[in-house]
């Protein structure tokens, strides 16, 4: 099978994985380990090959963490789940979406930007079912298999959208509260152009909420931005990149039109 994925280091623990548009993480070692978010559907092979490349033949993680669960997220737990027989933890807004009693509001191509937005008509929303395998994250903010790691709820993008932030070196897994590409630009995700953006607009239903967990994020002062599409970003560029989405999040974030867009006035 051909190899559609790339791995790089984001930290000594945490890898990414990108998987053709979309990336997921791996964090940990050895002696335990889980995976954060389960990108595009047919990525189970290359997650397999990764975690296995970093810990080991048949090291099975501890856990699975979604970030959300939109259909470039969770792409491999239709095999993943069952075959390691592992939880898999998400907010508990974001549970009726991935144990099959809801399925997400449809993306909007009509909020232009690029052909990934033009695209997205076809992007599915439906829900997925883990049954009892979906398990709430814990309301210390903990992470299960993530020690030094707290979840931050960051809505707008899906009710129950989180990102995860570890303290001692100030490194956040923003999942798509923002992202470090256009992701609405075929060009720009091809060529994974850098630049602090907004979440992926087709996908956003709630842009107060949006604005307000940008807010949280920045507030946080990251070093690292580990985000669910675009490169690594770290230190000053990522900074200034990221105060500047808070002051003109209405410009750079909140798309000209849209079914989701509020209106003016």
């Amino acid at each position: 099978m051909a190899i559609l994925s790339a791995m790089d280091e984001v930290t000594p623990d945490l890898a990414r994985l990108r998987h053709l548009f979309v990336n997921l993480y791996l964090f940990g070692d050895a002696r335990g380990w889980v995976l954060i978010d389960a990108g595009l559907p047919g990525a189970a092979d290359e997650i397999e090959r990764a975690a296995e490349e970093r810990f080991g033949p048949g090291n099975k993680p501890l856990a699975i963490i979604l970030t959300h669960g939109h259909f470039d997220h969770v792409g491999a737990l239709g095999t993943l789940p069952q075959k390691w027989d592992v939880p898999v933890y998400a907010h508990e807004l974001e549970l009726p979406y991935i144990t099959g009693k809801l399925d997400y509001p449809p993306p909007d191509p009509s909020v232009g930007r690029g052909m990934m937005a033009l695209m997205s008509f076809a992007y599915p929303n439906k829900g997925i079912d883990l049954g009892d395998r979906a398990q709430a994250l814990p309301d210390d903010h903990s992470i299960p298999g993530m020690p030094g790691w707290r979840w931050v709820h960051t809505p707008g993008h899906t009710q129950g959208h989180v990102s995860l932030f570890r303290d001692q070196d100030r490194c956040l897994i923003a999942g798509d509260a923002f992202v470090t590409t256009r992701q609405e630009s075929l060009y720009a995700v091809a060529t994974q152009e850098e630049v602090v953006h907004g979440p992926p607009a087709y996908f956003t239903p709630d842009w107060s909420a949006a604005r307000l967990s940008v807010k949280r994020l920045h507030e946080l002062a990251p070093e690292i931005a580990a985000t669910g599409h675009g490169r690594v970003m770290r230190g000053q560029e990522m900074r200034d990149g990221l105060a500047k989405l808070v002051e003109e999040f209405d410009i750079i974030g909140i798309p000209d039109q849209g079914r989701y867009v509020p209106k003016a006035g």
